[in-house]
């Protein structure tokens, strides 16, 4: 009887390890940074760009998100030697990483356009364990024949300087919650309060 007792608890224990080891990959990728956020690019110590990306349910989308033009530069660029959907579109707001597949910390199967000349090359990404900088690296054919760019992780608030339209476009329920009007304040025993925000 003991050993029938045994034989239960043994596989009752081996039922919750198998369940647990299930879960945890899933969980485990919820509590790894994403990719998801606001990115910057600098070279030669100036800043050239900010990028956001976008997590359409595990499928990673990067927009151009601000420019920074230098003298001579046309600040209203279209991307006029793209080919597909995003021909003349302007460049500051467009969607230039499609296609993005997490993997943990590793983005596959993804592409990048360049806005200059309309080429699209293949593009795999990663993000640091700490959250911090994200690798974007676009190749021909293979990854061996390509080239990596690390850009750094803004401050969420950093949003606040996007334009508008591109929140809107890409964050819509962020961009709708900042143009919500702040609650009116309510007298109550002659002190002023404020009242409680609205529940979404």
């Amino acid at each position: 009887m003991r050993n029938l007792f045994s034989s239960f608890r043994l596989l009752s224990l081996l039922a919750l390890a198998l369940s647990l080891s299930a879960v945890s990959p899933a969980a485990a990728q919820a509590q790894q940074p994403t990719a998801a956020g606001l990115w910057q690019k600098v070279e030669d110590g100036k800043t050239v760009g900010w990028f956001l990306f976008i997590d359409h349910n595990g499928v990673f989308e990067g927009v151009i998100a601000k420019t920074f033009p230098r003298p001579g530069d046309d600040p209203n660029e279209i991307c006029a030697k793209c080919t597909d959907d995003r021909k003349n579109a302007p460049v500051l707001g467009l969607s230039f990483i499609r296609d993005m597949k997490r993997d943990g910390l590793k983005y596959e199967g993804g592409n990048v356009i360049n806005p200059r000349d309309g080429n699209i090359w293949k593009a795999k990404m990663s993000v640091s364990p700490d959250g911090q900088t994200l690798t974007m690296r676009g190749f021909l054919g293979i990854s061996l024949f390509g080239k990596d760019e690390t850009w750094t992780r803004l401050p969420d608030a950093n949003i606040a300087q996007v334009d508008p339209a591109i929140v809107a476009k890409y964050l819509p329920a962020q961009a709708v919650a900042a143009t919500k009007p702040p609650a009116p304040a309510a007298k109550k025993g002659g002190a002023m309060m404020m009242a409680p925000a609205p529940k979404q």
